[in-house]
């Protein structure tokens, strides 16, 4: 899964391996017919956007031990879904992401100008 193309055309770069993410926690934000959510938003957390999520019905920063998810905090990098990735945009709170580890199936859903008004540098 690991060989998709970022949004920029090049090859998906790794996002996060701590805390590990991705939908298969292999710290890629690729996706796949079980990905329900794509989650290819390679994002840096703010304190804004984990409030805005919490909000919206998505805790991110509280623990669940069960499933091995650390909870995470400003500064953590994580993949994110992209439909809530462009709600957060649309509200306001969008955090900061990492192009070259976005996934290209992001721009069903939101445009590269968009995610680029957001970019920062990867690892």
């Amino acid at each position: 899964m690991a060989d998709g193309k970022n949004v920029l055309g090049g090859p998906l770069e790794v996002c996060c391996t701590s805390p590990m993410t991705g939908f298969y926690r292999d710290g890629v934000c690729s996706t796949g017919a079980g990905d329900v959510g794509v989650h290819v938003v390679c994002a840096q957390m703010t304190e804004e956007f984990l409030t805005y999520t919490k909000a919206q019905g998505n805790d991110l920063s509280t623990p669940v031990p069960a499933f091995s998810f650390p909870g995470l905090k400003p500064g953590d990098r994580w993949c994110l879904c992209a439909s809530r990735w462009k709600e957060a945009f649309d509200d306001g709170v969008a955090p900061p992401v990492v192009l070259a580890s976005t996934h290209a199936a992001a721009l069903e859903y939101v445009t590269l100008a968009d995610l680029k008004q957001h970019a920062i540098e990867g690892e």
